[in-house]
């Protein structure tokens, strides 16, 4: 029986149809249908609230392009055809993030052509806005911002990589302000702050041992390329912290809404924990649990062990071969739910004021809009 503190179920039409919150995210581990969940969730906010809706994938998945009938997603938002908006009024629209793409956009938008042109020949340039740890989260931070600012959009659905990575976009802006502040980044700075003499000069005049090192560890072309590249986006690392920064504020406002997706597996729910109080460290919005993938046994009055129990007696006679199967069927699937409900039970025992609601395990995989109406109903206990 559940407690008199515990939380009522997630009532995540309320969430969707309130004009206040602008910016819903869904994180998770992988595999729980994190996905699947936010395109779902974008598209009743559409069709049944009538809301200008985007979803933002950061996961580089194709089956978010798939379950909505697009060929493929980039970093444009693309209008989803074909759903159910004429009574509404709503629209849907769908991205995926590309990092450089994203990275080169900010690189044109806060520099001149020659500074821009610069930057993109560096080889630090083009190998950090393709590879380099970290770069996705501070684009997706800026990709979020972006989208927020354009004011396009009355809701900006989220779709986080796994949640370990997830918490990685969280602690963007921190890293970033890190970086910015680190001491190897003011020295490689310091030529270009000092009219422009020779990095090697430089250092080998204050910091000789030091420049010595360094050439002899990564090579003298390679510090070269680092200080050219981090010279020439110095004009820009501010305008990335403060729009980070802001991004930050954002999420933590009570326009936001933090949903976490998981599935009633061991994991899961600890990763969709450990989410849980980083969130609450972080005084950031957290508006409930969904738990994909659960499974109920179709009737309830009879538990495992009469199931069981039954079928053994059948076992005895003969003529009941296809009756007991189907009760040790039941059995299993008896076994599997309550399993399953411990496996939740820790995550509810340890955050009872947070909102859930539990959606049943789908026969078949998600593909297309249809399916999607169908977990969005499930989801919202339509």
């Amino acid at each position: 029986m559940p407690s008199e503190d515990a939380a009522p179920p997630l009532d995540v039409d309320q969430i969707l149809a309130d004009p206040g919150v602008r910016i819903v995210v869904c994180c998770g581990a992988g595999g729980v249908g994190k996905t699947t969940t936010a395109a779902a969730l974008a598209l009743r906010a559409a069709e049944r609230h009538g809301r200008r809706t985007v979803v933002l994938t950061i996961d580089p998945a194709r089956r978010l392009a798939q379950s909505l009938g697009l060929t493929e997603l980039d970093n444009t938002p693309r209008q989803v055809k074909g759903i159910d908006v004429e009574v509404s009024g709503g629209e849907l629209h769908a991205m995926m993030l590309d990092m450089k793409r994203t990275f080169d956009d900010v690189v044109l938008q806060h520099t001149d052509p020659a500074k821009a042109a610069e930057i993109f020949a560096n080889p630090f340039y083009q190998a950090m806005s393709s590879t380099f740890a970290g770069t996705q989260e501070y684009m997706a931070m800026e990709k979020l911002g972006q989208l927020h600012a354009r004011g396009e959009w009355d809701l900006i659905v989220v779709d986080t990589p796994p949640s370990r990575s997830a918490l990685d976009f969280l602690d963007a802006p921190a890293r970033l302000s890190r970086f910015l502040d680190g001491r190897m980044l003011r020295l490689l700075l310091a030529p270009a702050r000092s009219g422009g003499r020779s990095m090697f000069s430089l250092v080998t005049a204050s910091f000789g041992m030091f420049s010595k090192v360094v050439q002899k560890v990564i090579g003298a072309q390679l510090l070269t390329d680092l200080s050219g590249f981090v010279a020439a986006l110095d004009s820009m690392f501010g305008g990335f912290r403060q729009r980070a920064e802001q991004t930050y504020r954002i999420l933590q406002a009570r326009e936001t809404a933090f949903l976490l997706v998981a599935a009633p597996e061991p994991d899961a729910v600890r990763e969709a924990a450990y989410f849980a109080g980083r969130l609450r460290e972080e005084r950031m919005p957290l508006a409930g649990l969904v738990l994909n993938r659960v499974h109920r046994p179709a009737v309830t009055s009879l538990d495992a062990a009469e199931s069981l129990a039954a079928a053994e007696r059948l076992a005895e006679l003969s003529g009941h071969e296809g009756t007991a199967d189907v009760l040790r069927a039941h059995a299993a699937l008896a076994q599997q739910a309550v399993r399953e409900q411990r496996v939740a039970a820790q995550f509810t025992e340890a955050f009872p004021a947070v909102p859930a609601v539990s959606v049943a395990a789908q026969p078949a995989d998600v593909h297309d809009v249809d399916g999607l109406r169908t977990i969005g109903a499930a989801i919202s206990r339509a």
